[in-house]
């Protein structure tokens, strides 16, 4: 992994991004750190007005979280969104109302996902899964994140692992970065730790427990070529957290 692979998503830092100016002092801080790169989700800008934000600050967009609901429904009204952030990749999110105890449910989830993806690949777009920890739960015997990848077609829905939740979820990350292999464009890099409460708990990478380096090399070995660096909770500033993991990657590649 490259350096310049490295990009963060603006997730992590949400709360400073509340106007236009604060997105640009945010960014500007990112870029100063060592960030090239940045995944977009919904902020308090337009899609248009993020990607000429994103420009000026020096950074290129990647990959970009849209309304799951839009994804499935209205594919072409995301489309018209995304291209003014030059990304290619789409990611989605979160299955927000998918009832996973329902095999019909997550049918018609994998069915969408299949119809939305096909629209992007005949637009030139990537559409990627992002997963959470409850994906890894079985239905008829067999895992949902396995059914979704199992039923859909490698060329018109790839994979946006979030190491984090894989963990959290009982899952093999590395085992899922080969399952994964050619269609694995982008990765969610986080750390996972046990709290004072027993409990876990998200940190900057290096703090935690995760093997990074035998993860990325498996991610690598899959075809990856962005690493985002999110950190969904922080104990202060996000910027500082954000800085933190980059150092970790920077020390581990440079």
């Amino acid at each position: 992994m490259n350096l310049n692979q490295i990009g963060f998503q603006l997730y992590t830092c949400l709360d400073l991004l509340k106007t236009p100016a604060e997105i640009a002092k945010t960014l500007k801080r990112l870029r100063a750190i060592g960030y090239t790169a940045v995944e977009a989700c919904g902020v308090s800008v337009s899609d248009e007005e993020l990607g000429k934000i994103i420009q000026q600050e020096g950074l290129v967009c990647v990959s970009s979280h849209q309304n799951g609901a839009m994804i499935l429904s209205n594919p072409g009204r995301v489309l018209e969104n995304i291209q003014h952030l030059g990304c290619k990749l789409v990611g989605y999110p979160y299955p927000a109302g998918v009832d996973f105890g329902s095999a019909q449910s997550v049918q018609a989830l994998i069915a969408n996902l299949q119809r939305s993806g096909e629209f992007f690949k005949n637009a030139g777009y990537t559409l990627c899964y992002h997963n959470h920890q409850l994906e890894f739960r079985k239905l008829d015997g067999k895992m949902i994140l396995e059914r979704i990848f199992e039923k859909t077609s490698r060329d018109v829905l790839q994979g946006e692992l979030d190491i984090y939740w894989v963990q959290y979820g009982g899952g093999d990350i590395q085992a899922w970065c080969k399952k994964l292999a050619g269609r694995l464009p982008i990765i969610h890099l986080k750390d996972y730790q046990i709290n004072t409460e027993n409990a876990p708990q998200f940190c900057e990478l290096g703090a935690g427990t995760l093997n990074l380096p035998q993860i990325i090399e498996s991610a690598e070995k899959a075809g990856c070529k962005w690493f985002i660096v999110e950190q969904d909770v922080c104990p202060g500033d996000p910027v500082d957290s954000l800085e933190q993991s980059f150092r970790a990657l920077q020390t581990m590649y440079s």
